[in-house]
Formats: structure tokens, sequence, C-alpha cells
């Protein structure tokens, strides 16, 4: 498998010493045409059709990442990515994370993976320590942060869980409309516990290491009952939580942030457990009878 990790730290650095009115189209054409494949697969169009529509411009700024003309951050955010060697950390991460995959044979249909790091906007990104990713796509991997001593050290991990993703839905398709919480929660899950696997639950995201107990045995109940619940639309709130679905235009169903992450990481978690099985060989079950094991329990 092919492994190649976008320059963003020189085409970001072209892009902000350019006129504020020349960047966007920089930015589409420079670092986001490589993924135009990814976009095209979830239907977001390299180039709007009509003025100020929808494009793979404002598919990014909801996605989170920092302004094109928000020059301050930009210059503090690149500095602590340079110190911290995060694109020379990212390429060995994934190598090491392809060789650890690679015996399973689960990566074998992956000719190719793209990582792009980008610097994230740090109030968009406030509710999870300033980082997140998208993998959701097999080949392509999207790294959005705005450093810190939280994040920068689990961006391994990060790395880890959207690797997990590109393996998972190259077996497992991913249908938009009729995606159903249970299998949600079970792509989540996995994909947190194969990064714990890889780097330890210190190095997972707040999302896991950070969710009270007591919040998590509710949210267990609250979740269980709506697992065949279907569609991202209705089923987002339940992943994100209230005040993050609220943000995303999602009704509020009285969950924590995140409740959908903590409920799968525990509930793959006990499957792993009781079957002694490691999340490589939990990989292509089905999220029925991942979840089986829990129902009854």
């Amino acid at each position: 498998m092919e492994i190649e990790v976008q320059d963003t730290c020189t085409l970001l650095s072209q892009m902000y010493s350019m006129p504020t009115e020349d960047r966007k189209n920089f930015f589409r054409q420079q670092l986001m045409m490589p993924f135009e494949k990814m976009w095209t697969t979830i239907n977001v169009p390299m180039i709007a059709k009509k003025p100020n529509g929808y494009d793979v411009l404002m598919a990014t700024e909801m996605l989170g990442l920092l302004k094109a003309d928000d020059d301050e951050r930009f210059r503090v955010g690149i500095e602590a990515l340079k110190n911290a060697h995060a694109w020379e950390v990212a390429k060995s991460a994934l190598i090491e994370i392809h060789e650890y995959a690679r015996g399973s044979g689960l990566v074998d249909g992956l000719e190719k993976v793209l990582l792009g790091l980008y610097l994230g906007d740090p109030e968009k990104y406030k509710h999870h320590n300033g980082y997140t990713g998208f993998g959701g796509i097999p080949g392509y991997i999207l790294l959005m942060i705005y450093p810190n001593d939280y994040n920068l050290p689990r961006l391994p991990a990060l790395i880890a869980h959207e690797f997990h993703h590109n393996i998972r839905l190259l077996h497992c398709k991913w249908d938009h409309a009729n995606i159903t919480l249970g299998e949600y929660i079970v792509i989540e899950g996995l994909a947190d516990a194969f990064a714990e696997e890889m780097y330890g639950r210190a190095l997972m995201g707040p999302w896991v290491t950070d969710f009270p107990q007591d919040d998590l045995e509710y949210s267990i109940e609250v979740i269980r009952s709506n697992f065949g619940l279907k569609g991202f639309g209705n089923i987002s709130s339940y992943m994100f939580g209230d005040r993050i679905a609220e943000t995303m235009g999602y009704p509020r169903v009285g969950l924590s942030d995140f409740a959908g992450y903590a409920v799968g990481y525990n509930l793959v978690s006990r499957f792993l457990k009781k079957n002694r099985m490691s999340v490589l060989e939990a990989t292509c079950r089905s999220a029925e009878e991942i979840l089986s094991i829990n129902i009854s329990s």
C-alpha cells in the first residue's frame, strides 16, 4: 500500500502568504483537488453550480477548518505543528499502523492512503480539545487540529482511529440514508478500540476517557433502545450529543457530548473481552453480532 502525507505545511504557508482574495481558489486547487475522488463520493462538488452555492469550500468550513483569512491563528498554529514535527509524526504513525494491520488481510484492497493534515478552528473544536478527523472514505484521511499540549501527543491515536474507518468501511459499506444507530456506534467503537490497541487508553480522545460512568450507564440505555433508528440525520444527535447536535441543526435527545462514541467504545470493548478477540479480528463482524452480546447483558 502506498502512503502519502500531503505537504500541507508548505501549501498552507503559500496560501496564507497570498492576497486574501486569492486564497480560496488556491485552497480548492492545490489542497483539495488531490481529494477530489473522496469529495465526489460524498456528493461534494469541487466548484459550486451557482455563486455562493455548496462546494468543497463550504464543506470544509462546515468541517471546521481554519478560515482562509485567519492569519494570526494560522501563524501560531503552523509554528506549533512545525515544532512538533507533526507531518513526520503522521507519516511514521501511518506506516506503523499499516504494518500492524497488514497481516490481517484487511488492508489488501487499499492501494493507497492519502492523508491531509490541516489547521482547524479552535472555537469550533473547543468541545473536543481542538482536534478531529475524517476517515469515512477508504483511501483518504483528513486530520483537523489546532495544536495544543493535549492533542499533539494524541495525533497517532487519531490516525489509528481514522485508519480503522478506512478498513472497516472498505469491507462494510456505509449507507448514509439507511445507516442504523447500532451500526454507527459499532463503527466508532471499533475505531476507538483500535486506537487503544495501538497506543493505549491514555492517548485516546476525551469522548472516551473523560465520559462519567453514571452518564455512560444512562446513555447506554437511551441508545440501546434506539439501535434500529435509521438515517444519518436521525441518529447524529445520539452520536454527538445535544450541544453539538444543535449546532448541526439536529434535535436534542437528552445526551451529553459524544455519548454515542462513549457507548460504542464501551459495548465493543465488552464484546472483545468476552470473545478474547482483537479489534482486527472483529473488524468485519456485523453490528448485530457485536451488539447482541450487550443487549442480553
